[in-house]
């Protein structure tokens, strides 16, 4: 799959996959169930350095291009460079809370809720708004030499979870999520 945009559809549908375990796990944490912290924990943590680190600042170089070919996304291409900074700001602190819960350490249980919820908001409407709106346009306004230029901005790295070698760091996680849907 060498098409930018199938890319970054791909990891998309990943992200969201990821963000669905999250939330199964959140009604558990809600519930008074025990969730698995340690693969929540994973999750923000691959969430923080891969995507945050690597796929947002791709997705960032991209829209540099898209703003130069069509000035009136300015906008709407500023609003997501911020949401990208909220997601990797609002991902920090729910990757701590889990941190601190599984160094034992006592949170209350809504500051941990509303953490998750507004990450998962957040991201969730980022995903449509991009998917929606920004894939298409992508697709349909930046030119190979606009890609290239992206390809080069960002350091290309293996997908640490979903790439072919992947970490062993999330060898846990992957075999969660080749086992069974969230519901």
């Amino acid at each position: 799959m060498t098409d930018p945009v199938s890319i970054w559809h791909a990891e998309h549908v990943r992200f969201a996959s990821l963000l669905d375990f999250l939330q199964h796990q959140m009604t558990a944490f809600h519930d008074g169930q025990d969730p698995d912290y340690q693969l929540m924990r994973d999750v923000l943590h691959y969430l923080h350095n891969y995507a945050d680190q690597y796929h947002h600042p791709r997705e960032d170089a991209a829209f540099v291009h898209l703003v130069k070919r069509n000035p009136a996304l300015r906008v709407p291409i500023q609003r997501l460079l911020q949401e990208h900074r909220v997601l990797a700001a609002t991902g920090e602190t729910l990757l701590n809370y889990l941190e601190d819960i599984l160094n034992d350490t006592v949170i209350e249980r809504e500051t941990v809720e509303a953490a998750a919820a507004t990450y998962l908001v957040y991201y969730r409407h980022h995903l449509a708004t991009e998917e929606g709106e920004i894939l298409p346009l992508a697709a349909r306004l930046l030119e190979p030499e606009d890609w290239a230029a992206v390809a080069t901005a960002v350091a290309i790295v293996s997908d640490p979870l979903f790439g072919n070698n992947a970490s062993e760091s999330y060898s846990a996680l992957r075999k969660r999520i080749s086992e069974a849907p969230f519901s």
